[in-house]
């Protein structure tokens, strides 16, 4: 859109002349076109296997009985302890005497060994793929 203004300009009790002045506007918009063109979307899943080759930690133990048989008083009843990588959980029973005292029947030695070993397997694994088509009413550019 544009306008036409004039202002006046002049010297105090002198001639009066006038300039012309233009202004010019602009609008910027969008506006939904239909191009013609077009793309087409194929997707697919395929299926590979793949060979693993891992190595696992384990712990094995392994479990004694070991014999003990003395008597304690009640005041020291024995507790579980670790010796290295042993735990050692006594195994208490009551016996009558005159008095009533603790008598370590056995201790129970669990060691742990810790070891490894190599497990191999195979696993499926997925890949998807994508096939861009391409369709125009009119050529490329």
């Amino acid at each position: 859109m544009a306008t036409d203004s004039a202002e006046s300009y002049g010297e105090p009790g002198g001639d009066t002349f006038t300039v012309p002045l233009h202004r010019e506007e602009l609008r910027v918009g969008t506006r939904v076109v239909d191009t013609g063109r077009g793309v087409r979307i194929h997707k697919s899943v395929g299926e590979h296997l793949h060979q693993i080759d891992e190595t696992l930690l384990y712990d094995e133990l392994d479990v004694r009985h070991v014999s003990v048989d003395r008597i304690v008083p009640l005041s020291e009843a024995p507790v579980a302890r670790q010796e290295g990588d042993t735990l050692i959980v006594p195994v208490v029973e009551e016996v009558l005497v005159t008095e009533r005292r603790l008598r370590t029947k056995e201790e129970v030695h669990i060691t742990r060994t810790r070891r490894t070993r190599t497990q191999g397997g195979t696993v499926m694994l997925r890949a998807e793929d994508i096939v861009v088509e391409r369709f125009d009413e009119g050529p490329h550019k």
